[in-house]
């Protein structure tokens, strides 16, 4: 699920980090303005433009379903209808700032810290961190599938929870870390000083430059028109 999330054209994925870290500082900080819900919009639809229309039309439920959450959660402690909307813009510019990471694939992320010049212990272990997460939700998806094959039952069942999903998913765990590290060892990756080159090196270019000059000129309009 995660691969159908990858735009076709991410933009450098430095600048795209960066603008994760703008929207989620400046949508936390602005949160109490109304005037922030139509600048989180705005950075929705330049993310829309830029090409990333599949991640964010996959966003809008899973926004939908944390914003009526957190709104309902601080209805019940607030009582308040202003903390609500507070609330829901925060939570919109969460979801926003997570929207260039599910979005980017974890190789091009991993090829810019390498061109950088990045130690190979740092851009190795982000890659294995971007990479396990779709990996273990697929897991979970197959043992999920051969659960409701053999006819295992319910998960409420804590019999069925421990040996028809806990048991298969560790083993799969066990198999993909020994996996995992016959495959580094093979590709000749070490933590060492040894030269290497980045066989598909990833640059930045005009439109991503001005991705981000937008994004920052978004976010200082913003901030100028709440706190000056």
């Amino acid at each position: 699920m995660t691969d159908l999330l990858h735009a076709k054209r991410p933009v450098y994925p430095l600048f795209g980090f960066a603008a994760a870290l703008i929207v989620f500082a400046c949508g936390l900080a602005a949160a109490k303005h109304f005037e922030t819900i139509w600048y989180l919009c705005g950075v929705w639809a330049w993310f829309l433009l830029f090409g990333y229309y599949r991640s964010c039309l996959a966003l809008l439920p899973a926004a939908a379903a944390l914003c009526a959450l957190f709104a309902g959660v601080t209805y019940a402690a607030s009582q308040s209808v202003e903390e609500v909307w507070t609330a829901v813009r925060r939570c919109l510019a969460v979801c926003l700032a997570v929207l260039p990471g599910i979005s980017l694939p974890a190789v091009k992320f991993t090829r810019a810290l390498s061109r950088l010049k990045v130690p190979r212990a740092v851009t190795l272990g982000m890659m294995i961190v971007l990479s396990f997460a779709p990996l273990l939700g697929r897991e979970i998806k197959r043992i999920r599938e051969a659960m409701r094959t053999r006819g295992a039952g319910s998960l409420l069942s804590p019999k069925v929870l421990y040996r028809a999903l806990l048991v298969p998913f560790a083993a799969r765990l066990v198999n993909i870390s020994d996996t995992l590290a016959l495959s580094v060892e093979t590709r000749g990756f070490c933590t060492g000083k040894v030269p290497y080159t980045v066989y598909h090196p990833v640059k930045a270019g005009v439109r991503d430059v001005i991705f981000l000059l937008g994004l920052v000129a978004g976010s200082v309009t913003l901030m100028v028109f709440c706190f000056i």
